[in-house]
């Protein structure tokens, strides 16, 4: 019985086609006159007067209905012939649809959203003109919820065009996303907002100018101001759709958002200026909007001014060099001199985007200054941030210039107090060596990079060891490393181990362009002390050191000058010592000659089978597994493997301990 009036609810049938998803049927199981919850708030539509309340959870029988206390009767909408007419088929289908309709009115948050994520499923079972009659109004009047779920709402309205029969009727859409639109939760609004612009863009200009323009003159001129704010996002859209006479007035009524008394909508107002300018032509802005945008960058509020810095980007792509040397150029030097440093941070991070809209020419005449200001900013973030600017704009002006205003604030900038601006400093200046030339980098670059590789900062220290390749092809390797090569040794023994993981990565670089017998002299030695290392991530570094030495200098060279040293490591007391062998046995195997995997790698571990520490045995089991397939490769050690290691892996297997069990186990599949 339960399943029958539920499968009839969901599909509307009934003596008198009672509404199935009006929140008044779906109201609680003792009082479907009373206020019901949907969601998680109340319901005040009432049921037209034809229709009559069913209750879901009712287990009155249906072919007998009782009416209830304070309600109107109840339809028989489990009648006789209905239920003849109803399948198992049917009922099957309807059943979950069913159930998602009762999630909806859930006390549970998660049923309430797992159900809202279903509402595809529901509108597909509907139709579209059930979605668009009741769908629809049910979620128009369930909107006091949970904050997560009114978030999903939006998510699912913006793809429910087709579920409402296509475009032609999406402008049913509106209404429950306006009523999301005005919540206080701001990634409600937003998704709301990004749900409006996406049905606004399947709307025809009829429907744009009976429904959406309605919408948004609600929304704009709506007493609490979170409905303002998210009109502000809604205007480029429509723009485009709209009459003349329609433009005027949404012009009219942007106007009035960027002025609003609310620091807050004045703030989204100037975060979509950019967007709406877009759709406007160039009279419409310098007559109506420039004078609003002067207004924005004087705003009292410094959020508000930050914002406008995005926006001269934007309203400068459309006036012409004349005109934004004319009028934006005195905007852009105030809000690079503003008294926020917030806004001139942003001015600074967006410095070689806005040279880029404004031109070159304008870049080399007005800008280098204004650039060089910030470079000698008071504060620390603003003078990083423009640091970060230093390369591309480099670019953009001639190398006199660079060489006069430019490389002396970067003298200043390596000795500054601030430890964030010396590290910007050294995460960027590698890249002016290209842009300089070779000469000029040896001559004014190079002491630089030395001083900041003795940085007290290990961040200092770190940037400028990792950039340093960007040096390599100017100047060369050899005069680089005959110049640093002193201080590159000293940090190899940094005490802080980034720092020490960041030369063992530049190491291979040099020893590709120093050669093999300056190697041996002046790294090597450091190369193989790094094996010893405290720290993990700098011991596993160092066997993949090894391993790209080997490819550049030779299996024969990692017979004379690497295996002895590494295979004494076997010996070590330390088990760390042993394993650390282990791994760069294994790392090297695949780059060694097959000779010396059969006479010196094997041996050696298999001698390690019976170390007394069980992490020793289970790497061994680990570096069989490895070695397996790298003998297999030729004939004449293939036989290597059920002889010698199979047999080894088989002994592990029977280990005491339940790990060297699991991966001698795992490393005989494989080499079976």
């Amino acid at each position: 019985m339960q399943v029958d009036q539920q499968a009839n609810l969901v599909n509307g049938s009934g003596n008198d086609g009672a509404d199935a998803l009006n929140p008044a049927t779906l109201g609680s199981p003792t009082s479907p006159a009373s206020s019901s919850q949907s969601l998680a708030g109340p319901q005040t539509a009432s049921l037209p007067s034809s229709t009559v309340a069913a209750d879901i959870h009712s287990t009155t029988d249906l072919r007998q209905p009782t009416d209830l206390p304070g309600s109107p009767p109840a339809a028989n909408i489990g009648n006789t012939d209905s239920l003849n007419r109803t399948t198992g088929t049917e009922e099957q289908e309807l059943y979950p649809i069913a159930v998602l309709v009762d999630e909806l009115k859930n006390e549970d948050v998660q049923h309430r959203l797992n159900a809202i994520q279903n509402l595809g499923t529901i509108a597909m079972a509907l139709g579209p003109q059930r979605t668009r009659d009741e769908l629809i109004p049910f979620l128009n009047d369930s909107i006091d919820d949970e904050d997560e779920v009114l978030l999903e709402v939006a998510r699912e309205l913006e793809r429910f065009t087709d579920y409402v029969g296509g475009p032609e009727y999406a402008h049913y859409l509106l209404s429950p996303l306006e009523s999301l639109a005005a919540v206080e939760e701001v990634l409600v609004r937003d998704k709301a907002v990004e749900s409006l612009c996406t049905i606004v863009a399947v709307l025809s200009a009829s429907q744009v100018e009976l429904y959406f323009i309605p919408l948004l003159k609600r929304l704009s001129n709506g007493e609490w101001f979170t409905s303002r704010i998210s009109a502000t996002g809604l205007y480029a859209s429509a723009y485009p759709k709209c009459s003349s006479e329609q433009q005027t007035e949404l012009r009219s009524m942007f106007g009035q958002l960027i002025q609003d008394d609310t620091p807050m909508v004045r703030r989204a107002a100037t975060k979509a200026f950019g967007n709406f300018v877009k759709q406007l032509s160039k009279e419409e802005l310098m007559s109506q909007f420039m004078p609003l945008f002067v207004r924005l960058t004087n705003d009292d509020q410094d959020t508000v001014r930050h914002l406008t810095v995005e926006d001269l980007a934007e309203i400068s792509r459309i006036l012409s060099p004349e005109e934004n040397k004319q009028t934006l150029l005195p905007i852009l030097k105030a809000l690079g001199q503003d008294r926020s440093w917030r806004v001139r941070y942003v001015v600074a991070s967006s410095f070689t985007k806005l040279c880029e809209t404004l031109g070159e020419s304008i870049t080399r005449e007005e800008l280098v200054s204004l650039f060089v200001s910030l470079i000698k900013d008071s504060e620390g973030e603003v003078k990083a941030s423009a640091i970060g600017q230093i390369a591309a704009f480099s670019r953009m002006v001639d190398e006199l210039t660079v060489m006069d205003k430019v490389l002396p604030c970067i003298k200043d900038l390596v000795i500054d107090t601030n430890q964030v601006v010396r590290a910007a400093v050294a995460n960027n200046i590698c890249e002016l060596a290209p842009i300089l030339g070779k000469d000029i980098t040896i001559e004014y670059l190079l002491p630089l990079f030395l001083q900041l590789l003795k940085d007290d900062y290990p961040d200092v220290r770190l940037n400028i060891i990792s950039k340093l390749v960007n040096v390599n092809p100017v100047i060369g390797i050899e005069r680089l490393s005959q110049s640093l090569l002193p201080a590159i040794v000293d940090l190899a023994q940094d005490k802080q181990w980034r720092v020490r993981l960041a030369i063992i990565e530049y190491i291979p670089l040099l020893a590709k362009e120093l050669g093999v017998q300056f190697f041996d002299e002046k790294l090597l030695g450091l190369c193989m002390s790094w094996l010893g290392d405290a720290v993990f991530s700098i011991r596993d570094a160092a066997t993949i050191n090894l391993r790209q030495l080997v490819d550049i200098f030779g299996s024969d060279w990692a017979m004379k000058e690497v295996i002895p040293q590494v295979l004494k490591m076997a010996q070590n007391e330390n088990y760390l010592y042993r394993m650390t062998m282990l791994f760069a046995l294994t790392t090297m195997a695949g780059s060694l000659s097959l000779q010396i995997v059969k006479d010196n790698v094997l041996p050696t571990v298999l001698n390690l089978q019976q170390d007394p520490i069980p992490n020793v045995r289970f790497n061994v089991a680990k570096s069989l597994e490895v070695l397996a397939p790298i003998l297999k490769r030729e004939a004449d050690a293939a036989g290597l493997v059920p002889s010698q290691i199979a047999p080894a892996l088989q002994k592990l297997s029977s280990d005491a301990d339940p790990d060297v069990k699991w991966f001698a186990n795992k490393a005989l599949l494989s080499v079976q």
